[in-house]
């Protein structure tokens, strides 16, 4: 058996095995349609092409992170606009397990359609989406008791206004939050207090940083105890015990490197609740470098 047909039956009978021992995340932000092209070649000014293959599954990063959160086993509830438009049949179908807790429960627009062509020999992708910006939730339309029995909360800043209260509410009730810090969005500053680990990419600058030294001194001055900071191949850099170091990433071929950041985040808030910080950060890696190898964002379940 080969050392990748190795690796993927463990991470199989893993999530199997944690069947037994589930644990309640709840997932707060984004969901959108993702409709994806794989390309030979970007398409230039007035150019038709043909996709080599294409998909369309729900996405967003809460909600790709809750989809992997419940593939490996947990129990995942998505806190996001949904509505009541019929494009919400296409991604309740997709989610595959995991629960909905609708913000906006009476919305007749259309969910947040994503368009994204991955070029076939590097995996990249380039994406074309509005995200959230038309669904915002205020505060008052969080669910009543929507913290009961979660044992850890992701955020990743598209619904601002619940996601402040989320991580207050959880911080009170001793429940740990993982920041998707994808990217510097406004309103983070009244997050970012009650974040237990911030989990971010290269593409992630708060105000007047510049460089990685930069994003770690200002959330270190924030006293968030666990950083990572990813940057695809490139290894993870953490904050960890007072100390700074780095974790290498398993080298891959990538084919399609979309949600992968999402992946890695629900992979993490999965391995955290059962391992120390530095073997979640490591663990979660593999499972990002596994769904790099395979076209869009669900394949890579099931092979």
């Amino acid at each position: 058996m080969s050392n990748q047909a190795m690796s993927n039956q463990a991470m199989s009978n893993q999530a199997m095995s944690n069947q037994a021992m589930s644990k309640q995340g709840l997932f707060v932000g984004l969901v959108t349609l993702d409709l994806v092209y794989l390309v030979k070649d970007l398409p230039q000014y007035n150019q038709k092409i043909v996709a080599l293959e294409d998909s369309m599954t729900a996405g967003g990063p809460a909600t790709n992170a809750a989809v992997t959160f419940s593939y490996l086993g947990d129990s995942a509830t998505l806190l996001a606009s949904v509505g009541q438009h019929p494009s919400r049949q296409l991604v309740l179908a997709d989610l595959q397990g995991v629960a909905i807790a609708d913000l906006a429960p009476t919305r007749t627009q259309p969910i947040s359609i994503s368009s994204i062509l991955v070029t076939q020999s590097t995996g990249e992708r380039a994406i074309v989406s509005r995200n959230a910006v038309q669904a915002q939730a205020p505060a008052t339309a969080i669910p009543c008791d929507i913290l009961r029995r979660r044992e850890i909360v992701l955020i990743d800043g598209h619904q601002m206004a619940v996601g402040q209260v989320i991580a207050a509410q959880s911080k009170a009730q001793k429940i740990p939050v993982v920041l998707d810090g994808g990217s510097w969005k406004a309103g983070f500053e009244e997050v970012l207090p009650y974040v237990d680990y911030a989990i971010c990419s290269a593409n992630f600058h708060p105000p007047q940083c510049g460089t990685v030294a930069e994003v770690f001194d200002y959330l270190i001055a924030l006293k968030i105890p666990h950083i990572a900071i990813t940057n695809g191949s490139q290894p993870i850099q953490y904050f960890h015990q007072g100390n700074r170091g780095q974790i290498a990433v398993p080298p891959v071929q990538p084919v399609d490197t979309l949600g992968a950041g999402d992946i890695f985040h629900g992979a993490f808030c999965h391995f955290i609740l059962r391992t120390h910080f530095l073997e979640a950060l490591t663990q979660a890696a593999v499972v990002a470098g596994r769904s790099c190898q395979s076209f869009g964002t669900r394949q890579w379940m099931d092979q």
